[in-house]
């Protein structure tokens, strides 16, 4: 569709109406403390895939609870010396898929590692291959709404900290430079870059390409696209639970995360998307507070953002940031 949102000048400008809980910085500190009383125990297994210029590894480590969650590590081949890591995030129903899909950053001299998503891996690309053992009351078919009653049972909570585990798992590797880590991804991978951006306070950088789960609500009462659309579908049933649902969402907002970056960071919006509308990502932009930070916006685009032009502005802006 044509433009819908903010005019762009509306948007480098503005900010959301979002409300930090008080105890958002109580409220994470003792989520990750309580995740980092289980071993990390990371473990990386070679897997034969027939490729000739990478080396990929079959990962697991210890996510939220202790839980086991899977990713890849892609090296180089013929790395003998530590390389700085691209930890990347995958979009809203996709999995970690299958190690000859993730070859770009290793191509380009990186070490790099693709977090599965847990409960997710069914919707699209090669699948995943990590459970969410932890149920939840009622929820919209989805992942927006479990646990989405109380903040310490919403399933992001139980994402945002495997995602800063993937971090510290990436960071583990012998080959891997741990002074030299980007955070990265799309949509829903680019909204727990953010967050991770905000969790883990030395980072090299941040690249969030058309970021979901930022600035809830304006997203949730601006556009009527999945998978925002499922908070307002669970609210339509669950009438007058509208506050509790506000306030457990403030917890888990990419502003929020975004307001305690301390890295670089390259960010990307379309002025057509109606899955992330660009007033959303705007949002988190303009409350990064780090002064080497850069937005990309494509006019004519949807969802789709950048797609190949955004990986190649990455290409040409990760490697001086790390």
């Amino acid at each position: 569709m044509a433009l819908f949102d903010l005019p762009l000048d509306q948007l480098r400008s503005y900010r959301s109406a979002s409300v930090e809980p008080e105890d958002f910085d109580a409220f994470w500190a003792k989520t990750l403390q309580g995740t980092r009383e289980h071993e990390l125990d990371a473990r990386f297994e070679p897997v034969e895939t027939h490729l000739k210029t990478v080396k990929v590894y079959d990962v697991t480590f210890a996510g939220f609870g202790g839980h086991p969650v899977k990713g890849w590590l892609t090296l180089p081949a013929g790395s003998d010396t530590p390389r700085p890591a691209v930890v990347e995030f995958i979009g809203y129903g996709g999995g970690r898929g299958l190690p000859h899909t993730h070859l770009l950053w290793a191509s380009a001299g990186f070490a790099h590692f693709v977090m599965d998503t847990r409960g997710q891996g069914s919707a699209w690309g090669g699948g995943g291959g990590t459970p969410d053992p932890v149920g939840s009351s009622p929820a919209y078919p989805g992942f927006m709404t479990r646990g989405v009653d109380d903040p310490e049972g919403y399933y992001y909570r139980r994402v945002f900290t495997d995602g800063v585990r993937a971090v510290e798992a990436a960071r583990s590797h012998p080959l891997v430079d741990a002074s030299r880590t980007a955070a990265i991804g799309s949509s829903q991978g680019g909204g727990i870059a953010i967050a991770v951006g905000g969790l883990v306070p030395d980072l090299a950088a941040v690249a969030p390409d058309v970021p979901f789960l930022c600035d809830f609500p304006r997203a949730t009462t601006l556009t009527d696209r999945d998978p925002y659309r499922e908070i307002g579908n669970y609210l339509k049933t669950h009438r007058g639970r509208t506050e509790q649902v506000r306030r457990t969402l403030s917890y888990f907002d990419g502003v929020h995360f975004a307001a305690r970056g301390r890295a670089p960071a390259l960010f990307s919006a379309a002025l057509e998307d109606q899955t992330c509308p660009p007033s959303t990502v705007f949002a988190a932009f303009n409350a990064w507070p780090h002064d080497d930070k850069e937005i990309e916006v494509y006019e004519f685009n949807d969802h789709e953002g950048g797609g190949p032009y955004q990986e190649a502005a990455k290409l040409s802006w990760l490697p001086s940031r790390l």
